[in-house]
């Protein structure tokens, strides 16, 4: 699960991504496990739930390099694109609106865009998450 963002604009609504990560985090009880992997150049922790054993990643780069933060886990953890859940801002949301995507273009999302260039695929599963426009 990549929350994606910016890492050096944390609390911004465009990093959006890596806020519901954070709050994910608490409710698993691994909000202490976060530690740099300098492999992926991301925050890591290892989460389960429901039996499923979870990476949650916070890229540390610019929005449109998230990409490449997420296609090193993807490899460092023998993940397809299928895997792979992305949590994004989405300007054509209302503020807190939430929807699921599967696949599909970045629709102008710049890490989105990202990811499906690194990744040479548009499977992802997307959740996103609705900040409205100013």
């Amino acid at each position: 699960v990549a929350g994606l963002g910016n890492y050096g604009l944390r609390g911004t609504r465009h990093s959006m991504g890596m806020a519901v990560l954070d709050r994910l985090a608490r409710q698993l009880a691994v909000a202490g496990a976060w530690r740099v992997d300098r492999r992926c150049c991301a925050d890591v922790a290892l989460a389960t739930a429901h039996g499923l054993e979870l990476v949650l990643l916070k890229p540390r780069r610019f929005m449109n390099l998230n990409g490449l933060s997420v296609a090193s886990a993807a490899e460092i953890y023998n993940l397809g694109p299928e895997d792979i859940y992305l949590v994004h801002d989405d300007l054509d949301k209302a503020l807190g609106k939430v929807a699921i995507k599967l696949g599909g273009s970045a629709r102008g999302h710049n890490g989105v865009q990202s990811c499906i260039s690194a990744l040479h695929s548009s499977e992802m599963t997307r959740l996103r998450v609705g900040i409205g426009r100013p």
